[in-house]
């Protein structure tokens, strides 16, 4: 009698150890998968440490902001990159466009002209078509919204959210929550930088306050 409840101890012992093993697995992939999710500063709001400057405007830090600024006499685009490139994720930025047409550029290619890079740019502008989407050297507008739907998502004069999620071939833009354009499996490139914009040839005044990406793949 006792072997048998010894053997019963044993049985019910390893089953424990199994399911703590079990649960410490779960644990430790929930932990890995989260971790290889987590956001990162792309702006650290002291400097512009991991960026790059293309030359057109004027880009600095001032009070934890990103300023941009240029003036019409401009031609060129200036540039904000990122020194990395990225291939799929989801951005993040806060911004305030006060004078002329910025945008976001993601999965972008620079090259030595004065629009200085190549790439799908998610539009901000003070008055029309924020949130929409823009292949620079390439399709141009691939979704414009509508004046009606602009004004659903964008706040004029204030701060905006601004989330970009490109995996793939597929790609979503949000706007202040409210999706503001999709595409899937779109045809265009899958990896490249991101960019801030100042548009060459007009008045310039952009701000932005937080920039920060959460990697679905690999940095490369």
């Amino acid at each position: 009698m006792f072997i048998i409840r010894y053997f019963v101890y044993l049985l019910m012992l390893k089953q424990k150890l199994i399911r703590l093993l079990l649960i410490s697995c779960v644990t430790f992939f929930a932990i890995s998968a989260t971790q290889a999710q987590r956001w990162m500063n792309l702006f650290n709001g002291k400097n512009l440490h991991g960026w790059h400057i293309l030359p057109g405007g004027e880009w600095k830090v001032q009070n934890g902001i990103i300023a941009g600024i240029s003036a019409a006499a401009e031609p060129k685009h200036g540039l904000l990159v990122s020194d990395s490139v990225f291939t799929d994720f989801e951005i993040e930025i806060s911004y305030k466009a006060v004078k002329g047409n910025s945008g976001l550029y993601f999965r972008a290619q620079e090259v030595n002209d004065a629009v200085g890079v190549y790439g799908f740019q998610a539009e901000i502008d003070p008055d029309k078509d924020a949130g929409g989407l823009y292949e620079t050297g390439g399709r141009g507008w691939v979704v414009q919204p509508a004046a009606a739907a602009v004004k659903k998502w964008y706040l004029p004069g204030k701060w905006n959210t601004m989330k970009v999620r490109a995996v793939d071939k597929d790609i979503t833009v949000w706007v202040n929550g409210k999706q503001s354009a999709r595409l899937s499996n779109d045809p265009g490139r899958t990896a490249g930088r991101i960019a801030l914009q100042l548009h060459g040839g007009m008045d310039m005044e952009v701000y932005f306050r937080k920039v920060r990406i959460k990697q679905i793949g690999e940095e490369k």
